[in-house]
Formats: structure tokens, sequence, C-alpha cells
């Protein structure tokens, strides 16, 4: 069962276009990992299925008769530096109507999950920035939330604080609970994920459970001595699954059998081909072709 279904959401800022005709389905239990670029529109996403923004188009619905709770973690991270954590926590868990031993309870629950225990009497303004990203998670996972979105949770992270995040969000990934975590770094992701969205320019350019992503899948890369854009018309009448990017046509899926057809509509236009070669698709060149 889906628990929210993004459909054809689209978001302009200006003349910024920052998502464009979106469409995404979460199932219960999936943690989705977002990818893109910086600028990709990962955050506006985000901010839409959380509520704080309205898209220009589409909508976003739940996937049964009503919205799941969410815990939201922004990329952007606003805390109360003059709080101590644990004071911060226990007036975020009052908004979660949660108060006395059952607020305590989960308040040192959370804190030993996140691995912020020994700090939960120390102020935030004192912590360092993997140290305030855990405390925004923190802050995200009171109240049960069955849905949890992470906007960049591993942004400005040394190698320790990034090995820390990856312990928690697989953690987090065992409760059952359905995640949206977005990056911009694919190591993470492999580790964590079962499904992976690519978002460039506003457009969801890829969409697959991630071991599907991750298996390789072979291709065959034809370079020429010229821009191929012209013949962009007739290479896709072949197959849809021909790509082309300037000198470089890649034929993968059921295009694999096309090498043939493709060589002679080159040679026959006037290319010269300057190389032929077969390789196993890895999870890198799977993003690279799609945020191209």
């Amino acid at each position: 069962m889906s628990v929210i279904q993004v459909e054809n959401v689209s978001k302009n800022f200006y003349n910024i276009k920052a998502l464009h005709e979106v469409s995404l389905k979460v199932e219960a239990g999936t943690v989705l990992g977002v990818l893109g670029p910086n600028g990709a529109g990962k955050s506006t996403l985000f901010k839409i299925i959380a509520g704080f923004l309205a898209p220009d188009a589409g909508r976003v619905r739940p996937g049964g008769d009503n919205w799941p709770k969410i815990g939201y973690k922004p990329e952007r991270l606003l805390l109360p530096n003059q709080l101590t954590l644990d004071r911060y926590l226990r007036y975020a868990a009052s908004l979660e109507n949660l108060s006395g031993a059952a607020a305590r309870s989960e308040i040192d629950q959370i804190l030993e999950m996140v691995g912020l225990t020994a700090a939960a009497k120390a102020r935030i303004g004192s912590f360092s920035k993997g140290m305030r990203q855990r405390a925004a998670i923190a802050q995200a996972l009171l109240g049960n939330a069955p849905l949890l979105l992470f906007d960049e949770p591993w942004s400005g992270l040394d190698p320790e604080g990034q090995q820390l995040m990856e312990r928690l969000m697989q953690q987090l990934r065992l409760t059952g609970r359905t995640i949206l975590i977005s990056t911009h770094r694919l190591h993470e992701l492999t580790h964590v994920c079962t499904h992976l969205a690519i978002l460039n320019r506003g457009e969801l350019r890829y969409e697959a459970n991630m071991a599907s992503a991750l298996s390789a899948r072979p291709h065959i890369l034809i370079q020429t001595n010229q821009d191929v854009a012209l013949l962009t018309s007739t290479l896709s009448q072949l197959h849809p699954e021909i790509k082309i990017s300037e000198r470089t046509i890649t034929l993968h899926g059921e295009a694999l059998g096309l090498r043939r057809q493709v060589l002679v509509t080159l040679l026959s236009a006037g290319f010269d081909i300057v190389r032929v070669e077969q390789k196993q698709q890895t999870l890198h060149d799977l993003y690279a072709e799609a945020i191209q």
C-alpha cells in the first residue's frame, strides 16, 4: 500500500522551474533515496510533501483515507542555540501532546538512537555540524511519525560524522517506517535505501528499486567525430532506448541489438566512427546519464 502519491507536481519560483510534472508513488516501508545535484528540486519536493509549500500544479495525496503524521528534517537547520538539547526536545514533545513520563521515555530512547545521550544537557549552540544534524533528526522522530523526510542529512559532515549518520539511517530502516532521504551523494544511499529516484532540473529522470539500480546493465557506447544532434529524430525512431549526448550514442536494453543499424545510419549520414565500446553500466554511470 502506498503512503503518499505525488501526482504531476510542478513548482516555479518566478521564472525558475523548480519542479516540472513530477510523479512518485511511495510504498509503505520504503526507504527512498532522492538523488540529484544542487538545484535539482529535491528540497522543494520535500517541502511540498511536508506541507510547507503548495504546488503550482498537480497534487500530493495520501495513499489511504488520512494523511500520515510526518517527521521532517529540513536542509537548513533552524535550531535554538540557547537551549539545551533536552529542553528543546521536551518543548518539541509538548507540541506532539507528549508530557511527563511518556515524553521522558521517548526522548531518552531517541537520544540513545541518535547517539546524543551524553550531550542532552549541552546547549545546541555548542554542537558540531554532525551533532546538529542528529539533533534535528531527533526532533523529527518525536511522536513516532510513520513517514520521515530527511533533507540532506549528510550535508557538511566529516568522514566520522558520515559513518554515524549512515548507521543511524540503517537503524531507522529496521523500524519499518517509510523514509525519504535527499542527497547529492551516491555512496550513502546504496547502503541505506530500498528505492532510488533521480531528479535533475526539476524533472524526475529515473526511478527504480535499489536492487535494479545496482545491477550492472550492459551498454554500448558509439563515439563519432561530430555532434549527432541532427540525427536525434532518426535514431529515436529506431528505438527510444537510444540515448544521444553530443558526440556519443549509448545503446542499452532492447536497443543493444540495433548496433549494426545505428552504425549504418551514422556512416550513411557521413559521420566517422571514432570508437565502439561495450561496457557494464554502474550506478555512477546511470546517475551521470540521468543528469545530462
